[in-house]
């Protein structure tokens, strides 16, 4: 087998957030807390994890970050843009996820991160409004503005190197258009000023490729999850992935649905609803916002159960999804499931699911996987779509040849065989 080659994770690793809310803060102070060894990285496969590699005698099973070259959480220097000028420490604060007691120890380290004013269009997020906003003539303007900030925060923190992730809120729903089809079009487009067709988060995604970085989109924002974005990431050497971090209600259904496929078991209606009052729980109850986000959550059920090929237990499934702002819970989101299954001789039966969650909680350890996976991709020379991480994400990225995998067993045999072949050991699980 040959042997990819890896570069070693030497330097400084600049980890740029776009949102500096709930979700962005307690992935700052979890990473802070854990390399002072104060807290413990939990829900990190990256961190705590382990895989077999070899087989029969040879075999060994060792933790994900002695198979393959990781960057070491004391090198990641982070930084952030955002609508708001609060610090990382206000933020963490303001979110109110975390208590006192686990913040005040890095207090130092979260005031120094002040973020940089971010792109923003009302039109896209209408339920937020911000003072910390760049200004410019066009699309592209903001997109090279961005990619100064990308180039300063690298030289005056002394990064070798930058990874930049969306962990802001999610945009207004944006079918792909032509101008998203072929880099081209997409850079007149931007030029063009064409707002109705590029999002701010395509000014990120853009800036981010052209610096050579990878690009994590961490919501369900068309952004790069089109065809122009797929040969710009090419063509720069640049990994990308996406979309929809995968934290609570989607998690449970790409486990419960393959566990009914597995047994044969059909399905009627799949009905989920969720309370939130965070920032995003605000932001999403625009018609508009949610709408991306439903799109997002009901490819999974239809993609797991299909019913081209079971059409006796799963052609006519009656899909909900429902999210309801509610205050009061702030970062702690329950989802509630029903499922009216049927079995042996067509008798219906029922599974309901309360998962009570804190989302940030949830999150948090998917941004470090996600950093510390894309940055090994880009130092093994891979670029394009990384399918290899649609485990840690909703509606996973592909192009228009292949079907996205939702079965989260499948998906975590496709992330340890990439681990396993980049770290020189043979890729030996079969993906059904």
């Amino acid at each position: 087998m040959e042997r990819i080659d890896v570069k070693p994770a030497n330097g400084k690793l600049g980890v740029l957030c776009v949102g500096l809310g709930a979700v962005t803060s307690t992935f700052m102070v979890g990473t802070l807390m854990a390399r002072k060894g104060l807290a413990q990285p939990i829900g990190s496969l990256s961190q705590l994890a382990k895989i077999r590699v070899g087989k029969g005698s040879h075999k060994e099973y060792k933790k994900i970050k002695d198979v393959v070259s990781l960057a070491s959480l004391d090198d990641i220097v982070f930084g952030a843009w955002d609508i708001f000028e609060d610090n990382a420490y206000e933020s963490a604060l303001h979110a109110e996820v975390l208590k006192f007691k686990d913040i005040e120890p890095v207090k130092d380290e979260l005031m120094a991160i002040k973020p940089m004013k971010a792109v923003f269009d009302h039109n896209y997020v209408k339920k937020l409004s911000g003072t910390n906003v760049k200004e410019g003539k066009n699309r592209w303007d903001l997109m090279e503005q961005v990619r100064a900030d990308i180039r300063n925060f690298k030289a005056e923190n002394g990064c070798d190197r930058i990874v930049v992730i969306w962990a802001a809120s999610t945009e207004i729903y944006v079918p792909m258009a032509d101008e998203h089809k072929s880099l081209a079009s997409l850079e007149k487009a931007m030029k063009e000023d064409n707002r109705a067709v590029i999002s701010p988060s395509m000014c990120y995604a853009y800036a981010a490729i052209a610096e050579g970085c990878p690009f994590i989109m961490g919501a369900p924002n068309l952004c790069v999850d089109i065809p122009a974005m797929w040969e710009f990431s090419k063509k720069n050497n640049v990994p990308i992935a996406g979309k929809d971090f995968k934290t609570g209600q989607t998690m449970m259904k790409t486990v419960l649905a393959p566990a009914l496929k597995t047994r044969m078991l059909g399905l009627r209606g799949w009905f989920s609803t969720n309370i939130l009052g965070n920032r995003d729980g605000e932001v999403l109850d625009d018609p508009d916002n949610f709408k991306t986000k439903e799109v997002s959550k009901l490819s999974v059920i239809e993609t797991i159960l299909d019913g081209e090929e079971y059409p006796e237990l799963y052609k006519d499934i009656y899909h909900k999804v429902r999210i309801n702002y509610y205050p009061p819970r702030n970062d702690d989101k329950e989802g509630w499931d029903n499922l009216d299954i049927f079995g042996w001789m067509g008798y219906p039966m029922q599974i309901k699911v309360d998962f009570l969650c804190k989302d940030s909680i949830l999150a948090a350890p998917l941004l470090l996987d996600l950093v510390l996976f894309s940055d090994l991709a880009k130092r093994a020379g891979m670029s394009g779509i990384q399918t290899w991480l649609s485990f840690y994400l909703k509606s996973p990225m592909h192009d228009f040849e292949h079907k996205p995998i939702h079965d989260l067993s499948e998906q975590f045999a496709m992330l340890k065989n990439k681990l396993r072949e980049l770290g020189g050991y043979e890729a030996d699980q079969e993906i059904d």
